[in-house]
């Protein structure tokens, strides 16, 4: 088990999903955890079972496009360990899947603002806070639709190839100051997926490339968000990593 006892994490797009599954598991790691979301009721749920569970967590409502409410969230994260925020997850997202010429402008631009400008705008936020002794970690979340593309979602797939740009850019420059910067690229059963996975025709073809022939629950997952997270990750930056069951792209 990496441990993270010590440490402060902001994970956003945590009321549900992966993201909840990271929050769970830097608590029990021993991280203390602002859980964010855009739907601020979500996010303190899963706070609230963290602490009835033992571990240390706080919530706050966050759209990662808003650039104050994304400070004032680095903010409260960098209080729950005197100041210092050592781990930023870049998780939330949402899908607005279409065909592209039925896709609409303002989702293509909706989408892109969600998973790639979010992550730029949490990233600076965090920036003031995050420690220089090699303990500094930011965690982006892309997707095989960033890494080979994908069919009815050119918006998601041109917002995730552009976070593997932003991790390998941040990894370079944020190197001098001694923080890390990753990504996984995760395949599981959540609501993202859930297209996908409600569809016969697109599941049986999904499940046919997953050599491990299912789909993973969302705390088969976290435990690599963890590993990036922990010293033993110090020497790993600028990667991306898929966490997808060994899918065949």
């Amino acid at each position: 088990m990496f441990e993270l006892t010590g440490k402060s994490a902001l994970v956003t797009g945590a009321g549900s999903g992966i993201g909840a599954s990271v929050a769970h598991a830097y608590a029990r790691a021993g991280a203390a955890v602002l859980v964010t979301d855009v739907d601020g009721d979500a996010a303190a749920a899963v706070a609230a079972e963290i602490t009835a569970a033992g571990g240390s967590a706080k919530s706050a409502a966050l759209d990662v496009r808003d650039g104050e409410a994304a400070a004032a969230a680095a903010e409260q994260a960098a209080s729950l360990n005197d100041g210092t925020l050592n781990i930023l997850v870049n998780n939330a997202g949402a899908i607005a899947p279409a065909m592209f010429p039925n896709l609409e402008e303002d989702d293509f631009r909706r989408i892109v603002d969600i998973h790639l400008v979010g992550s730029f705008v949490c990233s600076k936020a965090v920036l003031p806070y995050l420690p220089t002794d090699g303990s500094g970690r930011i965690i982006n979340v892309t997707s095989a639709a960033g890494l080979v593309g994908t069919i009815g979602q050119a918006n998601y797939g041109a917002a995730k190839a552009g976070i593997i740009g932003l991790t390998k850019s941040l990894a370079r420059e944020l190197a001098k100051k001694q923080v890390t910067v990753n990504a996984l690229a995760p395949l599981a059963a959540t609501k993202m997926t859930e297209n996908i996975r409600s569809n016969e025709k697109l599941a049986a073809k999904t499940l046919a490339r997953i050599p491990l022939g299912r789909w993973a629950e969302p705390d088969e997952i976290s435990a690599s968000f963890v590993f990036f997270a922990s010293d033993g990750a110090a020497y790993i930056t600028g990667q991306v990593l898929p966490v997808d069951g060994g899918t065949v792209i």
